[in-house]
């Protein structure tokens, strides 16, 4: 799918005025406003799957990430998704002031809408992302963006992991 920058004028026109449930169109252009904004990186180990700079500017995926996964029959593109969350959270903590147990758990809701919304079944995705989860939990950790935001890692009082990152952040 191609991504433009898209404005909140914009987008308020190419929602229908009846349009108050999740819809695939509504979730597509939020997620084409959010790409607009961000700069996606997949070159390091990021723990969890996913995180994000400290300005939010920046959306971190795991380099060992899977960009897909076949559900049906059909190819099921995921950055979308992380994409989505990520940016939820980081919005919820930063402007809001939220912390992290919750805005985390605000922002598993939005992608479980948006991938409801593409009609794939959120078992199934889930099962695909928690398979990755373990996978790139269990890895050491090599290489970690100097700018990555740590506050999840200190929410979750994962110290371990917070002293191996900081180790390895390039």
């Amino acid at each position: 799918m191609h991504y433009k920058k898209t404005s909140a004028l914009s987008l308020r026109k190419q929602i229908p005025q009846k349009d108050w449930l999740v819809s695939h169109n509504m979730i597509d252009l939020a997620i084409s406003s959010i790409i607009s904004r961000i700069t996606l990186n997949r070159k390091y180990d990021i723990p969890y799957l996913a995180g994000y700079s400290k300005s939010g500017k920046i959306i971190y995926i795991d380099r060992h990430m899977p960009r897909s996964f076949i559900y049906k029959g059909h190819v099921i593109k995921t950055d979308k998704y992380l994409i989505l969350h990520e940016a939820v959270e980081k919005t919820l903590i930063d402007k809001l002031g939220l912390p992290y147990q919750f805005a985390h758990r605000i922002a598993l809701r939005v992608e479980e809408a948006a991938v409801r919304a593409d009609k794939v079944s959120w078992k199934a995705y889930d099962n695909f992302m928690q398979t990755y989860i373990k996978t790139i939990g269990d890895e050491r950790v090599k290489r970690i963006p100097k700018n990555l935001d740590l506050k999840p890692y200190r929410d979750e009082h994962d110290n371990a992991l917070l002293k191996s990152m900081r180790a390895k952040m390039c």
